[in-house]
């Protein structure tokens, strides 16, 4: 345990007032990298060790599973044992809830948590049953399904509301029947993990009561970004004692898209009468030249509670920005300055992020990662327990806790193929149907079917193993339940041809049986079930690895993140901010909002990058500089003149006719050994190069050693064939990595 005097003296004047503030409701609406955490544990340590509370009382909700264990290792630090405090995100913390209670509004405490992936294809099962086009309606109607549960509204609440909605009777049909569908699976899907709390504590008064006496104190952290039904589970449990203490900051509320609703955090102090509110401007993290522009930027936004961040930090390095002509040639400047800072600085890889508003802009800088030797890691695409070979494991293991799940009984019967068919599932579906029976339990009945003699055979095969499961699972930890499963079923048969996909799906199904293993090392007396919703409760931002790589990563996974030096690409209108918002002035906010925490993840170094051209639905399109770009040029050089007209259609011009990917690095001591792009001097200098005879082309090879009459000798690293245009990657000792044109480089072979 640590001394709480020596906590409380870590904390600046504005920090300590809310830390010190404990009954009632309270607002500390903290800016980015303001020390946010450290006020909340600050706080809960405070009511542990100076006010007596009983961690048992004390409730503290964080936005992902990554922020809850931080938090949680650092009170064990300070306070002692905190294993009887609830310190979670609110969907687990609903987990823990349903699994006590759910059983009061229908469902089984068996129930299995759908992911995305099951989700869609049980809405797609409900669509195709009910003569709804799939096609053109899948989309719409899982979205609005999503947002009806978000704001706390049954199917027949959301049609009532919605009566102006082209499809709302498609809607309306296909949600009253998703839901029976899960019902009769006791199922629930990540939206219904709130849903179903919000309902359970409005049909069940008693049980409201008891959370709400028993939390005597609740922290929430990233308010922000609570939707309607979070909100609403947030003010039951302050209903008794009152004690609510929130975090937030709405210039980073970025999960509009999700239901949240940034008026939460906005209108606080009017929801809880009386709230007290503070602010924390000061900025632990970054440099004062990297705030400057963030506030530069944000203050455009009229939607929010008006703050500017401060620091005691250094200036700093100049924030840089990058115009290139494509995609290939932006991925390559930022893959050349990591080169060059990794060289002249004590900088690591692990140290940079490349963060994009779509994930689709993530294939140049892949590509160009690999060309450089760059390690990297991309974050917010395909996640590890969405791959098919793993999520066919676990179907086993859901159904294994839980037999009316018919989602996982149909992945776990087709995967092995064992000879039981499209036609022998119907049959088998209609039967369970009419029985009114779960596909696992119609199975003990298979006699009276109308189904074939051999596949009756086949499905009776199939029931005796998962009975074996079951028996099995009793007292065996999941690990050990995976194992068996994998052997029973001769699952990794099926990859045995040793092709690289193969391998690569048996190093997964390999760490699977890791994750299991960890899971029971770090939590004991747990059952398969825990380890089963923790699988569904993880998200991408769990997945993100202290490895020595570059973070490539969607601005959305970014949120509670910090690098010393941050890359924000693609800023260019259609992209950021996206084409649909761009009429939408909220949602414009919101895009602002995005552009202001990529660049608050930086600690030291930011660029800003965008392309004039970019391959874009099919065909390649001139692009045009986002106003965030705009704001942000005229942020850092408030005295140069930010001209998009014809001067810079003249360059891009000249840009083509020179075959010049890189037309202007110049090192300034401003940096410290990174390069700076001006191109003020480019427009301003109209004399063409000249052009040398360097030999042929085809000389010039990888490894290549070569003499440049000012950068001195060097390495060719790459070449990049382009006709006469063709140029060189060279490393140079003591310079770095320079792209080179042939046709006018002064250089030579040695």
């Amino acid at each position: 345990m640590v001394e709480l005097k020596k906590i409380l003296d870590k904390l600046n004047e504005e920090q300590i007032k809310p830390v010190l503030d404990t009954e009632g409701a309270v607002l500390v609406v903290a800016g980015a990298g303001s020390g946010k955490t450290r006020v909340l544990t600050s706080r809960i340590a405070y009511l542990v060790m100076e006010k007596g509370v009983n961690p048992a009382e004390i409730l503290a909700i964080t936005f992902t599973n990554k922020a809850s264990g931080e938090m949680r290792e650092r009170l064990n630090k300070i306070v002692g044992d905190v294993s009887e405090m609830w310190v979670s995100t609110i969907h687990s913390m609903c987990v823990k809830i349903l699994r006590r209670d759910i059983d009061k509004i229908g469902y089984e405490k068996n129930f299995t948590i759908y992911d995305e992936t099951d989700k869609d294809r049980v809405l797609k099962r409900v669509l195709e049953d009910n003569n709804i086009d799939a096609d053109k309606l899948f989309k719409t109607i899982k979205n609005c399904i999503s947002n009806a549960k978000n704001d706390c509204l049954s199917p027949e609440e959301y049609r009532e509301n919605n009566l102006g909605l082209r499809c709302i009777d498609e809607v309306y049909t296909a949600y009253s029947e998703y839901e029976k569908v899960l019902g009769r699976s006791n199922a629930l899907d990540f939206d219904d993990l709130l849903y179903k709390t919000y309902q359970l504590f409005k049909v069940s008064p008693e049980t409201a009561e008891y959370y709400a006496r028993k939390f005597k104190y609740i922290h929430i952290d990233e308010f922000q970004d609570t939707n309607a039904v979070q909100f609403a589970i947030a003010k039951v449990l302050a209903s008794v004692h009152g004690n609510i203490f929130v975090v937030g900051d709405d210039d980073q509320s970025i999960y509009g898209w999700r239901g949240a609703k940034v008026e939460n955090i906005l209108r606080f102090d009017e929801y809880f009468y009386g709230a007290k509110v503070y602010k924390l401007e000061q900025n632990y993290r970054s440099t004062k030249k990297i705030l400057s522009l963030a506030n530069c930027i944000i203050k455009n936004n009229k939607g929010r509670r008006g703050k500017e961040l401060w620091t005691n930090n250094p200036d700093g390095v100049k924030v840089e920005t990058f115009e290139a002509s494509d995609e290939n040639q932006e991925a390559s400047y930022v893959a050349m300055q990591i080169k060059s800072l990794i060289e002249r600085t004590d900088l690591a890889y692990k140290d940079f992020a490349v963060f994009m508003r779509i994930n689709s802009l993530s294939r140049a800088f892949e590509q160009e990662f690999i060309k450089y030797g760059i390690p990297y890691r991309v974050y917010g695409g395909f996640r590890f327990f969405e791959r098919k070979e793993i999520k066919d494991i676990l179907s086993y293991l859901k159904i294994i806790d839980n037999h009316a799940d018919d989602e996982s009984f149909l992945r776990a019967i087709s995967t092995p193929k064992r000879g039981i068919g499209e036609k022998t599932l119907m049959e088998l579906k209609e039967f369970c149907v009419g029985k009114g029976l779960s596909l696992y339990d119609g199975l003990n009945f298979i006699d009276e079917a109308d189904i074939g003699a051999s596949a009756k055979n086949k499905l009776a095969t199939f029931k005796a193993l998962l009975d074996k499961f079951v028996e099995f699972s009793r007292d065996n930890t999941s690990d050990k339940i995976i194992d068996f499963v994998l052997e029973a079923t001769s699952f990794n048969e099926q990859f045995s041809e040793k092709t690289e996909e193969n391998v690569s799906k048996l190093m997964n199904i390999g760490e699977l049986k890791n994750t299991a293993v960890q899971f029971h090392k770090d939590n004991r007396e747990t059952t398969l079930r825990d380890y089963l919703s923790s699988v569904t409760l993880s998200t991408d931002t769990d997945d993100i690895k202290s490895d020595d790589t570059v973070t490539v990563a969607t601005i959305h996974a970014s949120k509670g993140l910090e690098f010393k030096c941050v890359f924000v690409a693609g800023l260019d209108e259609k992209i950021l901010p996206v084409s649909r918002c761009m009429d939408d002035e909220d949602e414009l906010e919101e895009e602002r909002r995005l552009m202001y925490v990529a660049v608050t993840r930086a600690k030291e170094r930011l660029y800003i990058t965008r392309a004039t051209s970019r391959y874009m639905y099919g065909s390649r399109e001139f692009m045009v500089p986002s106003r965030f770009y705009k704001e942000a040029k005229r942020a850092i050089s408030p005295d140069e003149a930010v001209d998009y007209g014809y001067r810079r259609e003249s360059y891009i011009k000249r840009e083509k006719d020179y075959g010049n990917e890189m037309p202007s690095y110049i090192k300034t001591e401003d940096n410290n050994g990174g390069y700076s792009s001006s191109y003020a001097k480019t427009l301003l200098n109209n004399d063409r190069p000249k052009e040398v005879n360097n030999g042929s082309y085809s000389n010039y090879k990888t490894g290549t050693k070569v003499r440049h009459a000012k950068f001195g000798e060097g390495v060719v690293i790459a070449v990049n064939e382009n006709g006469e245009n063709t140029s060189v990657d060279v490393a140079f000792k003591g310079v770095g990595i320079k792209k080179l044109i042939l046709k006018y480089a002064p250089l030579e072979i040695v």
